[in-house]
């Protein structure tokens, strides 16, 4: 062996198992040289790569080798808050409870819509579909965890589940006929868009 071999050359041509652990010591000091903000230290540590981790460069390294391609990652990360609202021994029902608050009340509101059985069903109906979206919302950002209720990030589930149930509560708010609030600007608005 020459003085120009690698220490990876030189480990790969040894025989036995004090090879194999010189191979893996040789990988690990490559990876921790070659992976910025300590990425090898968190690799080390769990004992898995990502496919977040940064593409290995075209050059070797200082110790000759460069890092192989990351593997691919084989499932998708659940979103902040998206653990069971209750313990895994509860049934099913209790796990999700924030969730099917949500779609019940959406679900009344619905039902009150549809069958239209008394004098401002519509508006009613509307406003309790809007309530369950302003309701998610609110769940959203008092409990750490409501199951499926989460489907992205904290802030974007409030401002979509609190923008849209606002939305809908001032449009049934504002319904015609005999409106029960009125707001000109935005009467002004919706006449211009509809023209």
């Amino acid at each position: 062996m020459g003085a120009g071999t690698s220490p990876a050359d030189r480990a790969a041509a040894a025989d036995g198992p004090a090879a194999e652990s010189d191979d893996a010591e040789v990988e690990a000091e490559a990876e921790a040289v070659e992976a910025p903000g300590g990425a090898a230290d968190d690799t080390a540590a769990n004992g898995r790569t990502g496919s977040h981790l940064a593409p290995a460069p075209a050059e070797g390294s200082a110790t000759g080798r460069s890092r192989e391609a990351a593997s691919l990652t084989t499932d998708t990360a659940r979103p902040e808050g998206g653990g069971r609202a209750a313990g895994g021994d509860a049934p099913a029902p209790a796990r999700q409870w924030p969730l099917l608050a949500v779609l019940c009340t959406a679900a009344i509101g619905l039902l009150v819509v549809a069958t239209d059985p008394f004098e401002e069903a519509f508006r009613i109906g509307t406003i309790l579909i809007g309530v369950a979206l302003i309701g998610g919302a609110v769940l959203r950002l008092v409990i750490p965890s409501v199951g499926m209720l989460a489907v992205r990030s904290r802030f974007t589930d409030l401002v979509t589940y609190g923008l849209l149930g606002v939305l809908i509560v001032m449009l049934s708010l504002m319904a015609q006929p005999k409106p029960w609030l009125d707001i000109p600007f935005l009467e002004n608005a919706v006449h211009f868009t509809i023209r």
